[in-house]
């Protein structure tokens, strides 16, 4: 078969696919990939897709972007790289890329598309009080929820004729099945998340284990409030007042998105010195070894590759009780669930390590045992080769 997998981040590819990328060449499939252009050229991303058999094409699209007249436009151009290549299965993940990536592969006559639910994002945080169990206190706007309404109509038009729809995480699994987005007789699948390289991502020793130590809370996301960093920075706020001596750190890329954090406040937030914030890192291995406690407070995730790693490296997780993040914590076992949206809660949590160091080892231990039998690469990629429509895989769909 010839696959085309379509994505809003070239560097993804690599990051966060690879393992699958290269199961389908190992597989004997021509898989190519269609990505936006990235800044400078993408030299690393194109030698390392090179490495895995993989091509690269490139075809125009805004990610944070909210111009109807420029989505169009990608939605011609992937319709017209289809036409071209004559795709046999066209696998996309991303917002957009699902969205436009489905419509134009059923204009193109594809013969068949499978997309990966990665993550609902931005659009859907205009969800109703109805609708939106998963929101609680989430404030709402006309604007978000007239954009949800819009993305979930296009969600429908463009899964309708999908073979496969695959999930990162059942909650979203449910809600598209609430909003009567999926369609009769799609194969319809929940693997755990992108899965980790648990050898790439070996445990390391505890940090801060012991009374009078310094517990290192660190906070890896995307600069964005819909993360939750403002309740991160928040909480840490509220923590040293108590505990003055504990470390809290801020990493990740800043974001041309409606959610992002402004640059005034990211400079307001580093002369406060309540939290480090350092600069993006290619491998975040040492900043996770350094690191007694992983927090991340979003307010929804497919599935957080940043807390899978951190778990990998032996490292409790508290993050908060909503889809995605919920799936990777045991409470009390490998980590803390807290509340979307609370930072004296988020702080009351952090605490515990400050006043329990031993909780750090036991729980990091604990999490390094729930990676390796949920979140191994391997699984997850043997899981989605399952899930897609291959020639291999001819048992009828899943029935729902």
């Amino acid at each position: 078969m010839r696959i085309v997998v379509v994505t809003a981040h070239a560097p993804s590819l690599v990051n966060f696919r690879a393992p699958l990328l290269a199961a389908l060449v190992a597989r004997g499939h021509e898989v190519l990939a269609l990505a936006p252009p990235e800044p400078g050229g993408g030299a690393a991303t194109r030698a390392a897709l090179r490495g895995l058999g993989v091509g690269l094409m490139a075809y125009p699209l805004e990610r944070g972007g909210r111009n109807p007249l420029r989505d169009l436009h990608s939605l011609l151009a992937l319709r017209d790289h289809f036409r071209t290549l004559r795709p046999d299965l066209v696998l996309p993940y991303a917002i957009k890329p699902v969205l436009y990536g489905s419509l134009a592969a059923r204009w193109a006559k594809v013969p068949h598309t499978a997309s990966l639910i990665t993550g609902l994002g931005y659009a859907f945080g205009g969800l109703s009080d109805t609708l939106a169990q998963d929101f609680p206190g989430r404030p709402q706007t006309m604007g978000r929820r007239c954009l949800t309404e819009l993305v979930t109509r296009l969600y429908a038009k463009a899964l309708a004729k999908n073979r496969a729809v695959i999930f990162q995480n059942p909650d979203d699994r449910d809600l598209f099945q609430r909003l009567g987005i999926l369609s009769p007789g799609q194969r319809v699948a929940v693997v755990g998340g992108s899965g980790v390289d648990l050898d790439h991502f070996a445990p390391a020793p505890p940090v801060a284990a012991e009374a009078g130590q310094t517990p290192v809370f660190t906070c890896v996301a995307r600069l964005l409030w819909a993360k939750g960093v403002g309740v991160f920075v928040e909480a840490c706020r509220m923590l040293k007042r108590r505990h003055p001596h504990v470390v809290c750190r801020l990493i990740g890329p800043q974001d041309a998105v409606p959610d992002a954090v402004a640059p005034e406040m990211l400079r307001r937030w580093r002369e406060d010195r309540v939290v480090e914030i350092l600069e993006p890192v290619e491998d975040i291995r040492p900043v996770l070894a350094a690191t007694s406690v992983f927090v991340l407070p979003s307010y929804r995730e497919g599935a957080p590759r940043s807390s899978l790693e951190a778990m990998a490296m032996a490292r409790p997780v508290v993050t908060t009780d909503v889809p995605g993040c919920r799936q990777t914590v045991e409470d009390g076992v490998t980590g803390f669930l807290v509340p979307p949206f609370e930072p004296g809660a988020l702080m009351r949590a952090m605490e515990r390590y400050v006043l329990e160091p031993e909780l750090i080892a036991q729980q990091g231990a604990a999490a390094r045992k729930l990676a390796e039998e949920r979140f191994d690469a391997r699984r997850v990629t043997a899981d989605m080769l399952a899930a897609l429509p291959l020639p291999e895989n001819t048992a009828p769909a899943e029935a729902r």
